[in-house]
């Protein structure tokens, strides 16, 4: 009796979905508050449909920002700044709606004002981080290439080596695990294009499909392998001219693809002091820590937080089964390894410190996911030394 094989999916969407667009409108809002003023406190939201960007949200900063500027420049960057794409940076109407965040919040995030008089957390709720060994940035595989294809498309776009390509598209990939639990083959792969109404469908599955092949680790891929393309045949017409967008709706995405939890809490456009943005980052920069250090093969960190207060309330370690017996008994003794060690760096200010958060990195992280480039601070193995 043969056996089913052990299979895993994954998805990502581009730069140019529209969903993506509003998430990197909301960051690029976040980055100019910063770039004048550190001290800023933001929660800005965008929605995208028709002609219309929309900016909304809580801002608190001595900066000046112009959010139309900001917004058009975000939208022709991403390549829509031609009407015949259907959604044009130039001509485009950008609305704003925003005010201050709530002096209710600032009591609990304030150092001055906070229970524990040091800075609090922006809100309760629980994050996690994820790492394994499936890839070299000790990221699941289907999620993290799934990102690699659209960023190598994406530049291919923007180069010229495929001018027929248009900004929005998606991917998926599905991958057959072993009895080892990596990557043993890749299952199918899935590529939906925005694309040129001239360009014929042989042309765009050839470049999709070489662009893929270029991208993913060729011994992983066989005649076995199945691949859709473009699979509904068209789509000319896509970005926010096809569907409305909106800040925080890809969060799977955003973080492990589905194969890591999520507690819920979106990123894009929230400055550090929101917890479910920088708390998250900081429990993969822990997960990472235990994966590269050999303690197991596969670490989920998650911490919770109470509004106003500094300390999380818990902090969890669960290796699925992996632990690294000749390091700790059980995960009970790596949770109390990680409280101990990484303990100050999970309290808010600590993240921020740590990470050195109030400055405008933000932008690049809300496209092609939030983890797994070693130029975001929270990916950095900096701590190895001293867990030695």
């Amino acid at each position: 009796m043969s056996q089913e094989p052990r299979l895993f999916t994954s998805e990502s969407v581009s730069e140019g979905h529209p969903d993506k667009v509003c998430d990197q409108i909301s960051d690029a809002v976040l980055d100019a508050a910063f770039a004048e003023d550190p001290g800023s406190r933001v929660a800005c939201e965008t929605l995208t449909s028709r002609g219309l960007v929309v900016v909304a949200g809580e801002i608190t900063t001595d900066a000046y920002i112009d959010v139309q500027t900001v917004a058009r420049d975000v939208i022709a960057d991403i390549g829509y700044n031609d009407p015949a794409v259907g959604f044009d940076a130039n001509s485009c109407a950008v609305l704003t709606a925003i005010g201050e965040q709530s002096k209710d919040i600032a009591l609990g995030v304030d150092a001055a004002t906070s229970q524990s008089k040091e800075q609090g957390a922006g809100d309760q709720g629980m994050m996690f981080g994820y790492a394994c060994r499936e890839t070299d940035c000790l990221m699941p595989f289907p999620i993290h290439f799934s990102h690699r294809i659209l960023e190598d498309l994406a530049t291919a776009r923007k180069s010229g080596r495929f001018d027929f390509l248009r900004p929005d598209s998606k991917s998926q990939l599905t991958v057959e695990y072993g009895d080892d639990n990596m990557p043993k083959r890749i299952h199918t792969v899935v590529i939906s294009h925005q694309h040129t109404d001239s360009v014929s469908d042989s042309d765009l599955h050839a470049a999709l499909r070489t662009v893929a092949e270029e991208t993913l680790p060729g011994e992983l891929l066989d005649n076995d392998t199945r691949w859709f393309l473009n699979p509904t045949g068209r789509f000319v017409e896509g970005g926010p001219k096809a569907d409305a967008g909106l800040t925080g709706r890809k969060i799977i995405v955003d973080t492990y693809g589905g194969m890591g939890r999520h507690g819920g809490g979106a990123f894009s456009g929230k400055d550090p002091s929101k917890v479910d943005r920088s708390a998250a980052y900081a429990s993969r920069w822990v997960a990472k820590h235990v994966v590269a250090a050999g303690w197991a093969d596969r670490c989920e960190v998650q911490v919770a937080y109470a509004i106003g207060i500094a300390e999380p309330v818990s902090i969890r370690c669960d290796t699925f089964g992996t632990l690294n017996k000749d390091a700790f008994a059980d995960d009970v003794a790596l949770t109390q390894k990680v409280r101990d060690h990484f303990g100050s760096s999970l309290r808010p200010a600590g993240i921020e410190e740590q990470f050195q958060l109030r400055r405008p990195i933000y932008r690049k992280t809300a496209a092609y996911g939030h983890f797994g480039r070693d130029d975001f601070p929270w990916e950095k193995l900096d701590q190895l030394d001293a867990l030695s």
